[in-house]
């Protein structure tokens, strides 16, 4: 037992540097994709997600899967127009096994502080994007505001998807 634990813990500060440096790796493949499409690079832009990925923008309408997704986007990479997000403060995690992990980032974009969030899948060809999640931030005190901005569309699109005329 005195051996297995002397063993744990000269193995223990590996197994931390071995996650930071896949923490720190992922850190900038979510750059680089956050970037390619800043750049207008349609190419290293869904490189970088997953087959079968998908994106939910801020729309209720944009729920994407990888193509529909890239089939949306083309237009605004082939003007050289796609969209800048700036992450200014970023979490990850890893998963048991070390073939997933999430984060959640806060973004700086046109519309002001936005936060993403996503999960990543190691591939036979590295890290990939699988799920990813765009938000705005609302402050609390202005959220019955939003609402009234959104409610006669929200519920266009609740009636349209539930049936519910509501």
């Amino acid at each position: 037992m005195k051996r297995f634990s002397l063993l744990f813990m000269c193995c223990l500060p590996l197994m931390v540097a071995g996650q930071q440096a896949e923490k720190k790796h992922l850190d900038s493949l979510l750059t680089a994709w956050h970037q390619a499409a800043s750049d207008a690079d349609f190419d290293a832009y869904f490189g970088l997600m997953a087959p079968g990925g998908v994106f939910i923008g801020t729309d209720a309408s944009e729920n994407w899967d990888r193509e529909a997704f890239m089939e949306f986007s083309r237009p605004y990479f082939d003007q050289g127009k796609a969209w800048s997000f700036r992450a200014i403060e970023r979490n990850i995690y890893l998963g048991p096994g070390g073939k997933t992990a999430w984060f959640d980032e806060l973004l700086d974009t046109w519309m002001q502080l936005c936060r993403g969030s996503g999960t990543l899948v190691k591939t036979p060809e590295g890290w990939k994007i699988a799920h990813y999640v765009l938000s705005m931030t609302i402050p609390n005190e202005e959220v019955e505001g939003a609402v009234a901005l959104k409610r006669e569309r929200d519920s266009l699109v609740r009636a349209r998807l539930t049936g519910d005329g509501q």
